[in-house]
């Protein structure tokens, strides 16, 4: 029993590596394929829109409470990462490029939402701290590329598609092997393709999912426009040697600790409260960004990134407490996947709107609009407080 939370954190870890494979090399994929500057956006929606597709077929079909999660965990993860390889062939076009990273997003959803599955199968007591391990993975995961990167300079950049690929593999096998269906696991009997709408019918499980929801506003335009930002300060200030890549994966990678120590923090203050001040201490990252984005000090704005990267993350893995406490036991893997297929939805819009507006609205004013996010969300666990004094 010991060793079944380290496994799923340190196969989720290595299968989440995929995320940002194509983000971290994309300086040399636009030059490689000779693509334009704007295609970073492009590149991040194709993941989050596979992610999307895929946890909504998961969710319409409740694969992962039918069927043994740590199978699908592993033919996902063996899916998954044989088509990050795609983007490493010579002759790929921009389409190719887009349906490579597209089906890579396609199959995460059977390796996110479903680690959270097992997770939760496993840990009834202590959910929260066991999610802040699994999502810190999945941080810390997606932020490998960049290190990955940092690392491999003197070498292709094909070698960071390689090496994700492989964590990938080998991530899916020791699920399989080490990790069997857990002790408070209920299989769903048969296919009922509405079961996925039963949790928002209750009103605990609204309102977690709808502070997810404006959380995911935020969160993974952040991590794509981290180094953005970083380059957009080097080229303000004119700095030669800014290290963007080892820089991007630090930001995004404190994260992680951020997401244990939340889990922990929540077995003595509640998962609900922890998670509402990060919220809100995020989405005030968003409001101060203009005056840290064109600081004179260097210091002061890695300082305040690396501290927006550890509160942009630390309610997530406690959002998905509440979602899978507050969901029904036979549908909990189902509701989890359909509360991602939306919350990763939205990512796509925040996304895109930001890609838009970087042409139009001066850089340092720009990351404010993220801010509707944390908003709404902090919204929606105010009424469902009020609602329930008021019950």
């Amino acid at each position: 029993m010991r060793r079944i939370l380290p496994v799923i954190v340190i196969a989720q870890f290595f299968c989440t590596s995929l995320w940002f494979a194509g983000n971290a090399v994309l300086p040399e994929i636009i030059t490689s394929f000779h693509l334009e500057s704007g295609f970073l956006a492009h590149l991040t929606s194709a993941v989050q829109f596979g992610f999307i597709s895929g946890t909504f077929v998961f969710a319409l079909s409740t694969i992962s409470d039918r069927y043994s999660p740590s199978l699908v965990f592993f033919i996902c993860s063996l899916f998954a990462g044989f088509f990050n390889l795609g983007i490493a062939i010579d002759s790929v076009s921009s389409v190719g490029l887009l349906f490579f990273r597209f089906a890579t997003g396609f199959f995460l959803a059977g390796i996110y939402p479903v680690g959270m599955k097992i997770a939760s199968d496993y840990f009834q007591k202590g959910l929260g701290k066991s999610l802040g391990y699994l999502v810190g993975a999945l941080v810390i995961g997606t932020a490998f590329p960049h290190l990955l990167k940092s690392m491999t300079l003197s070498l292709p950049w094909k070698y960071v598609i390689y090496s994700t690929s492989s964590l990938s593999a080998l991530g899916g096998i020791g699920i399989l092997l080490l990790v069997p269906n857990g002790p408070f696991r209920k299989q769903g009997q048969k296919l009922e393709l509405s079961s996925f709408l039963v949790g928002f019918k209750k009103r605990n499980f609204r309102a977690a999912a709808f502070g997810y929801f404006g959380h995911m506003w935020e969160l993974y335009t952040f991590w794509a426009f981290v180094p953005f930002m970083l380059s957009s300060y080097k080229n303000y200030y004119h700095i030669a040697d800014l290290n963007t890549s080892l820089l991007s994966f630090l930001i995004i990678g404190f994260g992680g600790v951020a997401c244990v120590l939340s889990g922990l923090l929540s077995q003595r203050f509640g998962v609900e409260r922890v998670a509402t001040i990060s919220l809100f201490l995020s989405g005030l990252c968003c409001c101060l960004s203009p005056i840290f984005l064109i600081s004179p000090s260097f210091t002061v704005l890695i300082v305040f990134l690396c501290f927006w990267g550890l509160v942009v993350i630390a309610d997530s893995p406690l959002f998905s407490t509440l979602i899978a406490q507050f969901a029904p036991e036979e549908t909990r893997g189902t509701s989890l996947t359909i509360v991602n297929c939306i919350g990763f939805s939205i990512t796509i819009m925040s996304v895109q709107l930001i890609n838009l507006l970087s042409t139009k609205i001066n850089e340092k004013y720009l990351f404010v609009l993220l801010a509707v996010g944390p908003i709404l969300g902090l919204m929606a666990l105010l009424i469902k407080k009020r609602e329930s004094k008021i019950v």
